[in-house]
Protein backbone atom coordinates (compact mmCIF):
# COMPACT_ATOMS: atom_id res chain seq x y z
CA UNK A 1 0.00 0.00 0.00
CA UNK A 2 0.43 3.59 -0.50
CA UNK A 3 2.71 5.97 2.41
CA UNK A 4 1.61 9.86 2.85
CA UNK A 5 2.50 12.59 4.96
CA UNK A 6 1.20 16.15 5.75
CA UNK A 7 2.39 18.71 7.90
CA UNK A 8 1.38 22.31 9.09
CA UNK A 9 2.79 24.53 10.83
CA UNK A 10 5.23 27.49 10.46
CA UNK A 11 6.85 27.57 7.18
CA UNK A 12 10.07 24.90 6.79
CA UNK A 13 12.58 23.28 4.34
CA UNK A 14 10.11 20.19 2.84
CA UNK A 15 13.38 17.92 3.42
CA UNK A 16 13.17 18.58 7.07
CA UNK A 17 10.29 15.91 7.06
CA UNK A 18 10.68 14.41 4.16
CA UNK A 19 14.09 13.59 3.54
CA UNK A 20 16.03 13.72 6.75
CA UNK A 21 14.13 11.64 9.24
CA UNK A 22 15.43 7.87 10.03
CA UNK A 23 12.37 6.67 9.00
CA UNK A 24 11.39 9.78 6.10
CA UNK A 25 8.87 8.67 3.75
CA UNK A 26 11.68 8.21 1.32
CA UNK A 27 13.00 5.61 3.52
CA UNK A 28 9.47 4.12 3.88
CA UNK A 29 9.08 4.23 -0.11
CA UNK A 30 11.84 1.26 0.30
CA UNK A 31 11.34 0.00 3.45
CA UNK A 32 7.67 0.40 4.74
CA UNK A 33 6.60 -1.08 8.24
CA UNK A 34 2.76 -0.54 9.04
CA UNK A 35 0.86 -2.26 6.24
CA UNK A 36 -2.00 -4.79 7.06
CA UNK A 37 -2.32 -6.55 10.70
CA UNK A 38 -1.32 -10.43 9.42
CA UNK A 39 -4.75 -11.30 11.58
CA UNK A 40 -7.03 -9.32 8.73
CA UNK A 41 -8.59 -11.84 7.17
CA UNK A 42 -9.04 -10.00 3.97
CA UNK A 43 -5.80 -8.32 3.94
CA UNK A 44 -3.68 -11.03 1.00
CA UNK A 45 -6.02 -9.27 -1.51
CA UNK A 46 -4.63 -5.91 -1.17
CA UNK A 47 -0.49 -6.56 0.37
CA UNK A 48 2.25 -8.51 0.25
CA UNK A 49 3.71 -8.34 3.59
CA UNK A 50 7.48 -9.82 2.51
CA UNK A 51 7.61 -7.13 -0.32
CA UNK A 52 7.14 -3.78 1.50
CA UNK A 53 7.82 -1.10 -1.21
CA UNK A 54 6.18 1.46 -2.40
CA UNK A 55 7.91 2.39 -6.14
CA UNK A 56 5.44 2.90 -8.49
CA UNK A 57 5.75 6.95 -8.43
CA UNK A 58 5.87 9.88 -5.87
CA UNK A 59 4.94 13.28 -5.57
CA UNK A 60 4.56 16.62 -3.40
CA UNK A 61 2.15 19.26 -3.26
CA UNK A 62 2.48 22.49 -1.33
CA UNK A 63 1.22 26.25 -0.45
CA UNK A 64 3.14 28.48 -2.10
CA UNK A 65 3.23 32.20 -2.90
CA UNK A 66 0.17 34.17 -3.88
CA UNK A 67 -2.20 31.44 -1.84
CA UNK A 68 -0.76 29.40 -4.60
CA UNK A 69 -0.50 25.14 -5.01
CA UNK A 70 2.71 23.79 -6.34
CA UNK A 71 2.78 20.19 -7.23
CA UNK A 72 5.71 17.84 -8.11
CA UNK A 73 5.00 14.33 -9.67
CA UNK A 74 6.71 11.75 -11.32
CA UNK A 75 6.91 7.84 -11.87
CA UNK A 76 9.61 5.49 -10.68
CA UNK A 77 10.83 4.71 -6.82
CA UNK A 78 11.76 7.54 -4.73
CA UNK A 79 14.38 6.15 -2.82
CA UNK A 80 16.49 6.73 -6.79
CA UNK A 81 14.96 10.33 -6.99
CA UNK A 82 18.18 12.85 -6.58
CA UNK A 83 15.81 15.31 -8.31
CA UNK A 84 13.11 15.44 -5.38
CA UNK A 85 15.82 15.53 -2.59
CA UNK A 86 17.60 18.53 -4.34
CA UNK A 87 13.94 20.16 -4.75
CA UNK A 88 12.89 19.55 -1.18
CA UNK A 89 15.77 20.87 -0.14
CA UNK A 90 15.08 24.10 -2.11
CA UNK A 91 11.45 24.21 -1.05
CA UNK A 92 10.20 26.08 2.26
CA UNK A 93 6.45 25.98 3.05
CA UNK A 94 4.34 25.80 6.07
CA UNK A 95 1.73 23.44 4.14
CA UNK A 96 2.77 20.29 2.25
CA UNK A 97 1.79 17.08 1.09
CA UNK A 98 3.83 13.96 -0.18
CA UNK A 99 2.83 10.63 -1.27
CA UNK A 100 4.71 7.45 -2.58
CA UNK A 101 2.71 4.98 -4.41
CA UNK A 102 2.35 1.14 -4.47
CA UNK A 103 0.12 0.17 -7.49
CA UNK A 104 -0.21 -3.45 -7.88
CA UNK A 105 -2.26 -4.05 -10.90
CA UNK A 106 -2.61 -0.34 -11.39
CA UNK A 107 -1.30 1.90 -14.16
CA UNK A 108 2.05 3.46 -13.56
CA UNK A 109 1.85 6.98 -15.00
CA UNK A 110 2.89 10.44 -14.06
CA UNK A 111 -1.21 11.40 -13.91
CA UNK A 112 -1.97 8.80 -11.23
CA UNK A 113 0.49 9.82 -8.89
CA UNK A 114 -0.40 11.65 -5.82
CA UNK A 115 -0.85 14.44 -4.05
CA UNK A 116 -3.39 15.90 -6.88
CA UNK A 117 -4.06 19.54 -6.98
CA UNK A 118 -6.90 21.54 -8.18
CA UNK A 119 -9.38 24.39 -7.11
CA UNK A 120 -7.20 25.42 -4.78
CA UNK A 121 -6.45 21.52 -2.95
CA UNK A 122 -4.61 19.28 -2.53
CA UNK A 123 -5.48 15.78 -1.93
CA UNK A 124 -3.97 12.44 -1.38
CA UNK A 125 -5.35 8.33 -0.35
CA UNK A 126 -3.86 5.17 0.91
CA UNK A 127 -6.03 2.57 0.30
CA UNK A 128 -8.63 1.42 -2.97
CA UNK A 129 -12.09 1.43 -4.03
CA UNK A 130 -12.57 -2.53 -4.15
CA UNK A 131 -13.72 -3.81 -7.66
CA UNK A 132 -13.22 -0.29 -9.14
CA UNK A 133 -13.62 -1.22 -12.83
CA UNK A 134 -16.91 -2.35 -11.70
CA UNK A 135 -17.94 0.80 -10.04
CA UNK A 136 -15.78 3.52 -11.73
CA UNK A 137 -18.41 4.25 -14.63
CA UNK A 138 -21.46 4.82 -12.04
CA UNK A 139 -19.01 6.84 -9.93
CA UNK A 140 -17.35 9.20 -12.45
CA UNK A 141 -21.23 10.28 -14.13
CA UNK A 142 -21.92 11.89 -10.53
CA UNK A 143 -18.57 13.98 -10.83
CA UNK A 144 -19.60 17.72 -11.96
CA UNK A 145 -19.54 18.08 -15.49
CA UNK A 146 -17.40 21.10 -15.37
CA UNK A 147 -14.60 19.08 -13.55
CA UNK A 148 -14.89 16.09 -15.55
CA UNK A 149 -12.20 17.28 -17.96
CA UNK A 150 -10.35 17.79 -14.96
CA UNK A 151 -9.51 14.08 -14.76
CA UNK A 152 -6.90 13.07 -16.80
CA UNK A 153 -5.52 9.81 -15.10
CA UNK A 154 -7.61 6.34 -14.39
CA UNK A 155 -6.96 6.08 -10.78
CA UNK A 156 -9.71 5.29 -7.97
CA UNK A 157 -8.04 8.47 -5.80
CA UNK A 158 -8.41 10.90 -8.63
CA UNK A 159 -11.99 10.10 -9.19
CA UNK A 160 -12.34 10.35 -4.76
CA UNK A 161 -11.33 13.98 -5.23
CA UNK A 162 -13.56 15.19 -7.80
CA UNK A 163 -16.55 13.63 -6.44
CA UNK A 164 -15.41 15.32 -3.45
CA UNK A 165 -15.35 18.70 -5.04
CA UNK A 166 -18.23 17.91 -6.78
CA UNK A 167 -20.07 17.53 -3.19
CA UNK A 168 -18.70 20.71 -2.24
CA UNK A 169 -14.90 20.78 -0.62
CA UNK A 170 -14.20 24.39 -1.20
CA UNK A 171 -17.05 25.42 1.14
CA UNK A 172 -17.24 22.21 3.27
CA UNK A 173 -14.41 19.75 3.25
CA UNK A 174 -15.92 17.88 6.43
CA UNK A 175 -19.17 17.20 4.42
CA UNK A 176 -17.91 16.55 1.68
CA UNK A 177 -15.34 13.62 2.45
CA UNK A 178 -18.15 12.07 3.83
CA UNK A 179 -20.67 12.07 1.22
CA UNK A 180 -18.06 10.91 -0.95
CA UNK A 181 -17.22 7.70 1.69
CA UNK A 182 -20.89 7.20 1.81
CA UNK A 183 -21.12 7.76 -2.42
CA UNK A 184 -18.57 4.64 -2.74
CA UNK A 185 -19.87 2.81 0.20
CA UNK A 186 -23.41 2.94 -1.67
CA UNK A 187 -22.10 1.87 -5.09
CA UNK A 188 -20.16 -1.03 -3.08
CA UNK A 189 -23.38 -2.42 -1.64
CA UNK A 190 -25.21 -1.97 -4.62
CA UNK A 191 -22.78 -4.08 -6.43
CA UNK A 192 -22.55 -6.77 -3.57
CA UNK A 193 -19.24 -5.94 -3.54
CA UNK A 194 -17.77 -8.38 -0.32
CA UNK A 195 -14.11 -6.60 -0.21
CA UNK A 196 -13.97 -3.40 1.88
CA UNK A 197 -13.10 0.49 1.01
CA UNK A 198 -10.26 1.18 2.80
CA UNK A 199 -8.63 4.68 2.38
CA UNK A 200 -6.69 7.03 4.76
CA UNK A 201 -6.95 10.75 3.27
CA UNK A 202 -5.59 13.96 2.96
CA UNK A 203 -7.07 17.15 1.41
CA UNK A 204 -5.34 20.65 2.04
CA UNK A 205 -6.45 23.98 0.86
CA UNK A 206 -3.01 25.22 2.39
CA UNK A 207 -4.12 26.43 5.38
CA UNK A 208 -5.84 22.87 6.87
CA UNK A 209 -5.38 19.31 6.74
CA UNK A 210 -8.49 17.24 6.85
CA UNK A 211 -7.86 13.77 7.44
CA UNK A 212 -10.04 10.69 7.40
CA UNK A 213 -8.72 7.06 8.23
CA UNK A 214 -12.14 4.27 7.10
CA UNK A 215 -12.63 0.58 6.20
CA UNK A 216 -16.17 -0.53 5.41
CA UNK A 217 -17.97 -0.91 8.89
CA UNK A 218 -19.94 -3.94 7.48
CA UNK A 219 -16.80 -6.09 6.12
CA UNK A 220 -15.86 -7.71 9.52
CA UNK A 221 -12.14 -8.00 10.87
CA UNK A 222 -11.03 -6.09 7.91
CA UNK A 223 -8.35 -3.95 9.07
CA UNK A 224 -8.20 0.79 8.16
CA UNK A 225 -5.32 1.19 6.66
CA UNK A 226 -2.53 2.86 9.49
CA UNK A 227 -2.99 6.63 10.07
CA UNK A 228 -1.02 8.75 13.04
CA UNK A 229 -0.50 12.09 14.10
CA UNK A 230 2.11 14.28 16.35
CA UNK A 231 2.48 17.57 17.30
CA UNK A 232 5.49 19.93 18.83
CA UNK A 233 9.33 20.46 17.60
CA UNK A 234 10.78 17.04 19.30
CA UNK A 235 9.65 14.61 17.27
CA UNK A 236 11.78 13.31 14.53
CA UNK A 237 15.49 12.21 14.65
CA UNK A 238 17.85 12.23 11.75
CA UNK A 239 19.96 9.02 10.73
CA UNK A 240 22.58 10.33 13.38
CA UNK A 241 20.20 10.29 16.12
CA UNK A 242 20.24 14.35 16.11
CA UNK A 243 16.83 15.86 16.93
CA UNK A 244 15.80 17.35 14.18
CA UNK A 245 14.54 21.22 15.33
CA UNK A 246 10.57 21.18 13.89
CA UNK A 247 8.63 24.49 15.19
CA UNK A 248 6.42 24.23 18.02
CA UNK A 249 3.21 24.88 16.28
CA UNK A 250 4.40 21.57 13.72
CA UNK A 251 1.27 19.31 12.92
CA UNK A 252 1.91 15.88 11.06
CA UNK A 253 -0.19 13.47 10.14
CA UNK A 254 1.50 10.58 8.39
CA UNK A 255 0.72 6.71 7.38
CA UNK A 256 3.33 5.65 9.93
CA UNK A 257 5.67 7.28 12.39
CA UNK A 258 8.51 8.86 10.41
CA UNK A 259 10.97 7.22 13.42
CA UNK A 260 12.23 3.95 13.50
CA UNK A 261 11.59 4.04 17.53
CA UNK A 262 8.81 5.91 18.32
CA UNK A 263 6.46 6.32 21.66
CA UNK A 264 2.70 6.03 21.23
CA UNK A 265 2.61 9.90 23.58
CA UNK A 266 4.54 11.23 20.54
CA UNK A 267 2.65 9.57 17.71
CA UNK A 268 -1.24 9.24 18.09
CA UNK A 269 -3.04 7.39 16.50
CA UNK A 270 -6.27 8.63 14.44
CA UNK A 271 -8.98 6.10 15.20
CA UNK A 272 -10.51 3.82 12.23
CA UNK A 273 -13.63 5.27 11.17
CA UNK A 274 -13.28 9.07 11.86
CA UNK A 275 -12.45 12.30 10.40
CA UNK A 276 -10.48 15.03 11.69
CA UNK A 277 -9.64 19.00 10.43
CA UNK A 278 -6.01 20.33 11.51
CA UNK A 279 -5.36 23.92 11.65
CA UNK A 280 -2.76 26.12 12.65
CA UNK A 281 -2.34 26.97 16.55
CA UNK A 282 -5.42 24.63 17.11
CA UNK A 283 -5.61 20.92 19.02
CA UNK A 284 -7.26 18.79 15.98
CA UNK A 285 -10.70 18.19 16.02
CA UNK A 286 -11.74 14.21 15.26
CA UNK A 287 -14.99 12.71 14.93
CA UNK A 288 -16.87 9.76 14.47
CA UNK A 289 -17.48 9.53 10.65
CA UNK A 290 -21.27 9.39 10.40
CA UNK A 291 -22.58 8.26 7.29
CA UNK A 292 -26.09 9.53 6.12
CA UNK A 293 -27.28 5.92 5.04
CA UNK A 294 -30.85 6.97 3.47
CA UNK A 295 -29.30 9.56 1.34
CA UNK A 296 -29.35 8.70 -2.80
CA UNK A 297 -26.15 10.43 -4.29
Amino acid sequence: MCRWLAYLGSPIEIADILVRPNHSLIDQSLHARELYLPNDPLAAQFTNHAFPTNGDGFGMAWAGRAETLGQYRQVGPAWDSQNLKHLAQQLESGCFLAHVRAAPGGTIAEQNCHPFADHGWMFQHNGSIPNFRELKRELTFDVAAPLYPSILGNADTELCFYLALTYGLEQDPVTALTRMVARVEQSRREHQVRAPFRATMCASDGRRLVVLRWVSPDALGAVAPSLYHATGSTILHDVAGEKLSLPADAQLVVSEPLSLHWSRHTWVEVPSGTIGVFEQGQPPKIEPLKLEQRRQY
